[in-house]
């Protein structure tokens, strides 16, 4: 009975993520598929386990506790365990991120192996780098084929559905972009050694999972005398050029804005990878 419970229980809290709308906050909605395809299999495992158990005997009912483990407590806590999802993603609340993760966490833009000395860092700020999941030649492949889609465009409008692929791109090959105009959305966060005026422009974006989420987005200089605040959602419009960022000591692609509008943070706040 309880595995029944268990499998039910996993039915439940993926159906609520999907009612709720909170599934967004944990995975690429992309793959929404494969919440749906889990949740049918855990309805169908929790009725097999129901179906075995209304059909034992007592006898059986007493041999299933002693299934595997033998001792109480070894029962007690594997099932703890396997319940604890379900406990922590019916209970426990979401937060939505702001500037505040940044703040705590700080963010950086990814540097070279022989600079940070450490072969397996790979930095999840500013830039989205989805080289982790290929190859070389594959990696290069694909981007090659998405830079296609905007070397004749003059101006690049940056969506939900594009905006990871296109950050990614234009600090990957920052010269293809250089000149061009551009138009995003996203949240002002000021770095404490910026002037007012010079402002990043962030997402919280997600490439699989939460687990590679991150803040991606641009450095941006609006207009001289405009006042904005951190969390501040804005529209900007601008062309895209290249400065020096001496925190980081490297060349940054930027924002020299010409337009701006503060907007209202759209119902989500993420933006996700499309392969």
């Amino acid at each position: 009975m309880i595995r029944f419970l268990i499998l039910s229980g996993y039915f439940e809290l993926m159906m609520y993520l999907q009612v709720s709308g909170k599934l967004n906050q944990f995975i690429n909605v992309h793959y929404r598929y494969l919440a749906i395809l889990s949740m049918i299999v855990a309805l169908f495992l929790a009725l097999v386990q129901l179906y075995f158990w209304v059909n034992q005997t007592p006898d059986e009912h007493e041999d299933e506790h002693h299934h595997g483990l033998e001792k109480k407590s070894q029962r007690i806590i594997a099932y703890f365990l396997l319940a604890l999802p379900i406990i922590v993603g019916l209970f426990f609340p979401t937060v939505s991120l702001d500037t505040t993760i940044v703040e705590a966490k700080g963010f950086n833009f990814p540097l070279s192996e022989e600079s940070v000395g450490d072969p397996e860092m790979n930095t999840q700020y500013l830039k989205p780098d989805t080289s982790l999941y290929y190859n070389k030649d594959d990696y290069d492949e694909q981007m090659t084929t998405s830079l296609a889609k905007y070397a004749d465009k003059q101006t690049v409008a940056v969506t939900d559905e594009n905006y990871l692929e296109l950050m990614e791109l234009i600090y990957t090959y920052p010269s293809e972009f250089i000149g061009k105009k551009i138009s995003y959305d996203g949240f002002v966060y000021h770095a404490a050694q910026d002037d007012r005026n010079e402002i990043f422009l962030f997402r919280f974006g997600i490439i699989h999972c939460v687990a590679d989420s991150g803040v991606f987005g641009l450095r941006v200089e609006l207009p001289e005398q405009t006042v904005t605040e951190n969390d501040q959602w804005l529209h900007i419009e601008g062309t895209i050029q290249s400065q020096y960022y001496q925190p980081f000591k490297r060349d940054l692609p930027m924002v020299v804005v010409d337009q701006e509008q503060t907007i209202e943070a759209p119902a989500n706040q993420y933006v996700y990878r499309s392969f």
